[in-house]
Formats: C-alpha cells, sequence, structure tokens
C-alpha cells in the first residue's frame, strides 16, 4: 500500500493498526477534486487491504478545508456530454466509498462544498471540526450538484431542508449541521483526528463480518421497501453463524469473560 501511494499526487494513505486513514493532499486548492484526484482517491480505496483494515477515516489536508468542491477551473468549458461523463466520474467514485465493504467515517476538518458536502455524504459516518462549513453551492453557479448532491442529502437532512440548502446555495455551520443531522458530532479542530480514530477503533474492536453486514443490510435496506429489508437482515443475520468470531463472542458471553481480539474468520 505505501508504495503504490508513493506514486499519487493528491491522495496519501496511512495504516494504524486496523485502521486506514486516506488524506485528500492538495492543501493549495483547498483540497479541491479534479479528474486526478477523484482517480486517485479510487485507486487509495482500491488498494485498501480489506484483510487488516476494518474502518477507514477520509479527511482533507490542512486547517481550512476538508474538500472545497469539485475544480470550477476544469468543469468550466466542459460540453453537455462530457459534463455528464465528468459527473458520472465522481459519482462512481462515491458510490464506490459508499458500497465500500467496511465502513467509513468523514472527518470534515473545514470546507465541505459541492463535491466536499457530497463526498461526506457518501461516508457512513460525517464527524467535523467546529470550523467546518457545508453547502452545495452549485445553482449560483449554473449547474445542479453533480456528484450525488440532489440524492443523498434530502435521504439524510429530509427533503425540504435538502431543498432549502440547494435552491438557496446557502451554506450551514457546524452547528447547523449537527442540528438537521448531517453530521454526527462537533469536535474543536484540534480533536478531531483523535475522536475520528477513536471511532474508527470502537468499530475495530467489534466482529469485522457482523460489522460489514450490518453496512450491507443497512445500505440495501433503505433502497428497499420493509419487507424486502426484513429479508435482507435475515440473511445478513444469518451469514453470522457458524463464524469463529460468532462462535467466540457468544461463548465469552455465556462464559460472562471477553473475546480477546475478533480474528474477521
Amino acid at each position: 500500500m505505501g508504495k503504490e501511494n508513493s506514486k499519487m499526487e493528491f491522495v496519501t494513505y496511512e495504516q494504524d493498526g486496523f485502521v486506514g486513514i486516506v488524506t485528500i493532499n492538495r492543501p493549495k486548492a483547498l483540497n479541491a477534486l479534479n479528474s486526478e484526484v477523484l482517480k486517485e482517491i479510487e485507486a487509495a480505496f482500491d488498494a485498501i487491504d480489506l484483510d487488516a483494515t476494518r474502518a477507514v477515516i477520509l479527511t482533507g489536508a490542512g486547517e481550512k478545508s476538508f474538500v472545497a468542491g469539485a475544480d470550477i477551473g476544469e468543469m468550466s468549458t466542459l460540453t453537455k456530454e462530457e459534463g455528464e461523463a465528468f459527473g458520472k466520474t465522481g459519482n462512481d467514485v462515491f458510490r464506490k466509498i459508499e458500497t465500500f465493504p467496511i465502513p467509513v467515517i468523514a472527518a470534515v476538518n473545514g470546507f465541505a462544498l459541492g463535491g466536499g458536502c457530497e463526498i461526506s455524504m457518501s461516508c457512513d459516518i460525517r464527524l467535523c471540526s467546529d470550523n467546518a462549513v457545508f453547502g452545495q453551492p452549485e445553482v449560483g453557479l449554473g449547474i445542479t450538484p453533480g456528484f450525488g448532491g440532489t440524492q443523498r442529502l434530502a435521504r439524510l437532512v429530509g427533503a425540504g431542508k435538502a431543498k432549502e440548502m440547494i435552491y438557496t446555495a446557502f451554506n450551514i455551520k457546524a452547528d447547523e449541521a449537527y442540528r438537521i443531522g448531517l453530521v454526527n458530532a462537533v469536535y474543536p479542530q484540534a480533536e478531531l483526528m483523535d475522536a475520528a480514530k477513536k471511532m474508527a477503533a470502537k468499530i475495530a474492536k467489534n466482529a469485522p463480518i457482523a460489522v460489514r453486514a450490518c453496512k450491507k443490510a443497512i445500505n440495501e435496506g433503505l433502497d428497499a421497501d420493509m419487507d424486502q429489508a426484513i429479508v435482507i437482515e435475515e440473511k445478513a443475520f444469518g451469514s453470522c453463524f457458524e463464524t469463529e468470531d460468532q462462535k467466540a463472542g457468544m461463548e465469552a458471553f455465556l462464559n460472562k469473560t471477553k473475546v480477546d481480539g475478533f480474528k474477521n474468520k
């Protein structure tokens, strides 16, 4: 993984125990997303060792910006067809993050505008610093959100609030993002990464097969009606039985002891 990333210009990867940390590292451009950055984000996720990693943190370099949006310079001259293709590129990468087998935590350390808000919404959980700003300002540039903003924002905060944010192009601060349920928690900038690592470590302590099955069941169930969704859960539930971790977890509970580390088997 280290070797893979040495070739990357805008994305870095660090393995911290069972936790992978993906950092978008283009601080002079406020970590804006262009085609190259999107390609590198995809490559970073493709290279994660799923046997050795149980949770991922996605963040941006610097203290000003998580991701300030997609690169306007690159977008300004696109044709309709090129615009649609650029939207597909971003959407495909973000969908890969959303459906990534293990949980992904966004540590939003500043501006999360446009594509920045959108990539954070493709993560399972969003934690942010107190200087974070969220928004979908695209209509002020003559376009719609193009990397999932019209779809995920409404699912996360409700249609009314999402429409208000998207139609007005109005940005919201960290406290409002927390109030409407866009983020799970707000921390002082200096404490954000520690909080994200702490949460990732809590996830990594649990049985990985079960955590992955939960993510898949929640994601797939949200897009199904309740009768189908319950079947999705039944299959996820059943898939955990006969695993070493299920046997060890239940045995420890019955014997009033603790599991000495789940094995991911």
